[in-house]
């Protein structure tokens, strides 16, 4: 997701916010468990916690620690980055620290770079939490030490904490389970003293995470895993066109499957309730739907991406501009490009398509488990579908396999029919609504198709006279909590990485234009990045090679804003890293340098040519995201990106037939990178003092332009409609 600024919070909403450092929050006792999360992560039982400092910690007097993270853990690390945070403010044992999902609540759990809703996305996790989570850590040591020194009668100041252990000069010590109780009485400092660098013990570490133990022995528990007593399953069966509903529909054949319960219309399609999953798909495969399609899209790809080629022919919305763009700098330069690039529809595809439990609760409301990434908006769906208060339905953010942008939904449509299937089966029986993967492939909420038009000249004296970029595609803010990024007809997603670049270009000029149709679109890892990186990062190389320059250091040369001087010192380290840009015979490299999500990340590439194809043998990677403060997180994060990116640009692609409806269906024909596949990866991570920023998706974007420069020194052309292998066999 791409960040969302938002206004500068008051002392009094920040301390909100972060759970309250001035005023112990007691967080509720559960009546029953929470979906295993606590027994997953050693949190034991509720009633054994007997102090809440703030709304992020508990101490228990087993001595165990608890850290509440309120950001989801799909696989990116926030469990154990957060509570890295945590435990070396309290000076805590890593072997004590345990993690779990913090409760759906957004005045404690907001996320202050979404304008205080809580969710997770942008790569801001860290980044909106890195002082939240050290003062929570600070404020309970404080008070752990306040506790000690009124028990022992020796000043505060006289008290040393190790590793969960408390200790006085006089022989006097005690573990944080010793004093949880009477540091509950102690008041929490409002401003606590927080480590300087050189005192920090397990921040810029390779702690163990969190999380990996109990995924590798089975343990963990996803919403798939959740049972309630006298539960349904319910699938959903969506229409084959987007923007269809129902007309009407046949249910006897699927009645009759053994299993079934019964079947129901919803707004999204219609649902099958069975005692198990077999009997609801095949229950589902029986069943006769009419479509209505007079609003549906029927239109293929190719017509789709025909409109919005047939848009950047003019300059749509501006987006960013500097100088004059006139067709007279292209006319009278001595070298110039103009060079179209189509990226077709993407699906997220994670591990764990889209699942949710939903119950009525004792008192009325209503409880729900499910992989929520935007839980202010999941729950206040959740309770307008149901009839009932927000603060009536309690959200249990579950572990989920991935995500990608999939489970950030802008329209919560997926909470939507969770409750929706509940309320149509009377609101009282439990159900386990389930995404197959074809639901999840063919379901939409895709990657926008989109379309770039550039043109580039380069005068006699080989600098970039002229710059033009117009990019036309769909906008899935509008229309949403979101559309505040839409400004002047311009989606700040779609223009991202374009409407500035880092280089110096006395003139240039890029727009766009906004064409929706009725394909569901959604936010996909790095985002507007994933194109417009790729486009400004081939044609910068491609104008250099027109210059006659090096591609590293004439991008260098063009870096000369201060604030672009990180995105500088990556792509040199990088270069050192690859030893240059030189490579064995029969292979080439490329280099891509992208600042995204305020993070900075040069990739090159080495790439050959085998039977017309490229294969990517290694990757080089630097990267600077500020204070790293899980060095081996920060490494898998980039190594995931690149492996997630090179799916993307050499075999990814979502097409709609003649028709409309989707052509793939599951992972035999929407292919991902296969292991062996997998390149070589090094990755560095500059030293750095400054705040912490996002690494779920900074790794992604460099690495298609990075090996599509690689493939144009091969084949002497850069690829320009994705994805790679479909062009390159055309």
């Amino acid at each position: 997701m791409t960040v969302m600024e938002a206004p500068a919070p008051s002392r009094r909403a920040f301390l909100a916010g972060a759970g309250g450092l001035v005023i112990a929050v007691a967080l509720p006792v559960k009546s029953r468990g929470q979906s295993g999360e606590e027994r997953i992560f050693g949190g034991g039982d509720a009633s054994n916690i007997k102090y809440a400092p703030n709304a992020f910690v508990r101490i228990s007097p087993d001595n165990t620690v608890t850290i509440l993270i309120k950001h989801i853990e799909f696989g990116q690390g926030p469990f154990t980055g957060l509570a890295t945070l945590v435990a070396d403010e309290m000076d805590a044992d890593w072997s004590q620290i345990r993690a779990e999902h913090a409760p759906a609540n957004a005045e404690l759990y907001g996320n202050i770079m979404f304008g205080g809703m809580q969710g997770t996305g942008g790569s801001t996790a860290m980044a909106a939490s890195f002082d939240v989570m050290r003062k929570a850590g600070a404020a309970a040591k404080a008070m752990l030490v306040a506790a000690a020194a009124e028990s022992w009668g020796v000043p505060a100041s006289e008290i040393s904490v190790s590793k969960g252990v408390l200790s006085h000069s006089s022989g006097k010590s005690g573990s944080f389970g010793e004093f949880a109780e009477a540091a509950a009485a102690q008041e929490a400092p409002a401003e606590p003293t927080l480590k300087t660098p050189d005192q920090w013990i397990y921040i810029g570490k390779d702690v163990p995470k969190l999380d990996t133990g109990m995924k590798s022995t089975g343990e963990a528990q996803f919403t798939l895993d959740i049972y309630r007593e006298g539960m349904l399953t319910v699938v959903v069966a969506h229409p084959v066109k987007f923007g269809a509903t129902v007309a009407s529909f046949d249910d006897k054949a699927a009645r009759e499957v053994p299993g079934v319960v019964d079947v129901k219309k919803i707004s999204s399609g219609v649902a099958i309730y069975a005692k198990n999953t077999f009997a609801a798909l095949k229950a589902r495969k029986a069943l006769k739907v009419e479509w209505d399609e007079s609003a549906a899209e029927t239109r293929s790809t190719d017509e789709i991406a025909a409109e919005r080629r047939d848009a950047v022919k003019s300059r749509g919305a501006v987006a960013g501009e500097n100088g004059t763009v006139d067709d007279s700098a292209f006319a009278d330069a001595a070298n110039s490009i103009e060079a179209e690039y189509i990226f077709p529809y993407l699906v997220h595809a994670p591990m764990e398509p889209l699942d949710a439990v939903v119950e009525r609760k004792e008192d009325g409301g209503v409880e729900v488990w499910m992989g929520s990434q935007i839980q202010t908006m999941d729950k206040a769906t959740i309770a307008e579908a149901c009839n009932v208060e927000p603060e009536k339905v309690t959200l249990n953010t579950v572990l989920a396999g991935g995500s990608f942008g999939r489970r950030a939904q802008s329209d919560a449509h997926f909470a939507r029919e969770a409750a929706e299937v509940f309320m149509a089966a009377g609101g009282e029986t439990p159900v386990k609504l389930m995404w197959t993967r074809e639901d999840d492939i063919q379901g939409g909420y895709y990657r926008p198709l989109m379309v770039h038009r550039m043109r580039g000249a380069v005068n006699d004296a080989g600098d970039i006279a002229a710059w033009e970029h117009v990019i036309a595609g769909q906008s899935f803010v509008a229309n949403s909590p979101f559309e505040g990024m839409l400004q002047g007809g311009v989606d700040a997603t779609m223009v991202e990485g374009a409407s500035e670049t880092p280089y110096a270009l006395p003139n240039y000029n890029t727009s766009a234009h906004i064409i929706n149709n009725p394909v569901t679109t959604l936010w996909w890892r790095s985002v507007g990045h994933t194109h417009t990186g790729y486009a400004v990062e081939t044609f910068i190389d491609e104008l250099l090679e027109k210059a006659g320059k090096d591609p590293v250091e004439g991008r260098l040369a063009l870096m000369t804003a201060p604030k672009h001087q990180r995105l500088a010192n990556v792509l040199k380290r990088v270069n050192a890293m690859a030893g240059g840009m030189e490579a064995p015979e029969g292979r080439a490299r490329g280099v891509a340098a992208v600042e995204s999500f305020r993070s900075y990340v040069a990739e090159i590439a080495e790439v050959s040519m085998e039977d017309g194809l490229p294969r990517v043998h290694k990757v080089w990677c630097a990267v600077d995201c500020g204070i790293p403060v899980n060095p081996e997180i920060i490494k898998a994060q980039m190594e995931g990106g690149i492996g997630y990116g090179l799916s993307a640009i050499l075999f990814n692609e979502l097409t709609l037939d003649e028709g409309g409806a989707v052509t793939q269906s599951n992972f035999h024909d929407y292919r991902s990178l296969r292991i062996s596949e997998m390149p070589d990866v090094e990755v560095e991570i500059i030293a750095s003092n400054e705040p912490p920023t996002g690494v779920g998706e900074p790794g992604l974007p460099p690495i298609g332009p990075a090996v599509a420069n690689a493939v144009r020194r091969l084949s002497g052309a850069t690829p320009r409609n994705l994805p790679m292998i479909k062009s390159l066999q055309a």
